[in-house]
């Protein structure tokens, strides 16, 4: 690749263009015949490798899907879960070589004009839309993980979350920061930026919904460097279902705790390791609570369950919605 001219008045598009060029946007998509393809326009206009991964939608999506050449498609010839849906796409980017992954949910939550927005921060460029702050500065390493926080920063025209969605993402984040020791805002937002090496130091396994919930677990264990980037927090149909069991919030919870307890066993990331991580990278910083609210640090109650606690009924069956019913 020719080195780019560093006093080109066409710099910036010419670093849009190249970097773009190595990353690979993808859409885990489930019964979105009335989505997919507005979506997909739209996705297109800012991201010249686009893939969908169709599990299993039995509505019309796979024929719309058939129509189109300026996608490349990954069929699942059933419906497996959001987790596996995105293993795809993890492996279709490593098999052809892509440097970055971006993921987007297909219900019209996540802007596409925002894509090269996480391109840039994972290729260590400047952000032109959105404001970027490294969560240590300086960090020589490589950004690794890119995701999108709807709580980072208020934007004009915010939606305002569903109050059990908004107090279980609460929960389950201020959990992971107090174990990990990370400093996230928000732990269930899909729209997210992969730097595509990292991705074989995370071998994630769960099929269902929880999947990124494993994938901060053993993120945080193999000592991937993580940050977010704001993004509009946007709920356009409240009411959509996660699937089966998962619309009781209780049980959702429970399936929650129960996807990060079993993430803890299998790092083998041992309490005493948790409170080591934690102390040196600073947890407990405070987030944003929901959406116009005060900025303090908010009460939450943590109800920790041991994996051996919760009933093997809460787990979620195969057949559930793709990213599109966020906490």
């Amino acid at each position: 690749m020719l080195p780019v001219p560093q006093d080109s008045a066409i710099l910036p598009e010419m670093q849009r263009t190249l970097i773009l060029e190595r990353a690979l946007v993808a859409l885990p998509v489930y019964n979105e015949v009335a989505h997919v393809t507005g979506v997909l326009d739209e996705v297109r206009r800012f991201a010249p490798q686009v893939l969908v991964v169709n599990d299993g939608s039995v509505d019309g999506t796979a024929e719309l899907l058939a129509n189109r050449r300026d996608v490349a498609v990954v069929t699942h010839p059933r419906n497996l879960g959001y987790g596996a849906a995105l293993r795809s796409a993890f492996d279709y980017a490593r098999q052809h070589e892509f440097e970055f992954l971006v993921t987007v949910d297909c219900d019209g939550q996540h802007q596409p004009r925002l894509i090269p927005e996480f391109v840039r921060v994972l290729a260590g460029l400047p952000t032109v839309e959105l404001p970027f702050t490294p969560a240590r500065s300086p960090d020589p390493r490589p950004i690794d993980l890119v995701s999108g926080s709807r709580y980072l920063k208020i934007f004009d025209g915010d939606s305002h979350p569903p109050v059990e969605r908004r107090r279980i993402n609460v929960q389950i984040t201020a959990e992971l920061n107090d174990r990990l020791g990370l400093r996230l805002t928000d732990a269930f937002c899909g729209f997210k930026g992969y730097r595509v090496a990292a991705l074989a130091q995370v071998p994630v396994t769960e099929p269902g919904y929880a999947m990124p919930l494993e994938f901060w677990v053993r993120a945080a264990a193999a000592g991937l460097r993580i940050e977010e980037l704001p993004v509009p927090l946007i709920y356009l149909e409240e009411a959509r279902s996660f699937g089966g069991a998962l619309d009781d919030s209780l049980k959702r919870l429970a399936y929650y705790q129960d996807v990060i307890e079993r993430a803890f066993a299998a790092t083998r990331l041992s309490r005493a390791r948790e409170t080591s991580v934690a102390a040196n990278a600073g947890a407990g910083v405070p987030f944003p609570p929901a959406h116009g609210a005060s900025r303090t640090a908010p009460a939450v109650e943590m109800t920790h369950q041991p994996h051996s606690l919760i009933p093997s009924a809460v787990m979620p069956a195969p057949r559930q919605a793709c990213g599109d019913a966020a906490e």
